[in-house]
């Protein structure tokens, strides 16, 4: 896969804390300058994002309910509702996974339709299932609800908890979610070699705050891919 056709898959992103302007704006040059998909940052610099990408290809993209997934439901609506008024085109929503792990299944699927519907039809919802913290089978129940509610994505990890993306659940939930949804791996890709392997095994979208070294760290890339 050339470099070109894999930064397309690639959100580049930059969630710290101490993140400060000069810092965001850097990202969105980059973004540009190698065809990102998206910038994935923290609410407060969605402003800021869309004025630095106006005319480009590159979306906005921000987190909601970040990074606990325990905020309510009706505080994820404003954020989501906030974020598309300040450019945002796609969010990456936490899970509720306290009610995940309560078996309070009727409860996630209610918080995530609630900020589809605040998001549609302008922006696209990534649900974090937050995987490390998860049984097999509350992956798949996480993705079906995923879909059941509306989302367009199930994605791996916030990148702050347990683990990160792996091949496992990365064929897990494309296998769960057929070719209905799109798949993000985020958490701990910072290379090549490991953003290929993802997407050979079903990922859509990649999350990573290494996107430059990625796209510009392997080989010329060959038939092998």
């Amino acid at each position: 896969m050339e470099a070109q056709e894999l930064s397309r898959y690639i959100d580049h992103t930059l969630l710290k804390p101490e993140a400060d302007r000069d810092s965001i704006v850097k990202l969105c040059r980059e973004a540009k300058e190698y065809g990102f998909a998206s910038v994935c940052v923290n609410p407060m610099w969605v402003p800021l994002c869309k004025d630095e990408l106006e005319g480009s290809d590159v979306k906005v993209c921000t987190v909601i309910g970040f990074p606990l997934g325990a905020n309510t439901t009706e505080t994820k609506v404003y954020e989501t509702l906030k974020a598309i008024k300040d450019g945002a085109s796609e969010v990456d929503m936490v899970i509720r996974l306290g009610s995940v792990k309560s078996g309070d299944w009727k409860s996630v699927e209610e918080d995530i339709h609630a900020v589809v519907e605040a998001a549609k039809p302008t922006a696209l919802v990534k649900v974090i299932l937050e995987t490390g913290y998860l049984t097999r089978e509350e992956k798949v129940k996480a993705c079906r609800v995923s879909e059941k509610a509306g989302a367009d994505f199930v994605k791996t990890s916030t990148g702050f908890g347990k683990g990160g993306a792996t091949l496992e659940d990365i064929r897990l939930m494309r296998e769960t979610v057929g070719k209905q949804m799109g798949v993000k791996a985020s958490g701990g890709i910072r290379d090549y070699d490991t953003a290929i392997r993802m997407i050979e095994a079903g990922a859509t979208r990649i999350g990573a705050s290494s996107g430059v070294q990625i796209v510009t760290g392997g080989q010329k890339f060959g038939s092998a891919y």
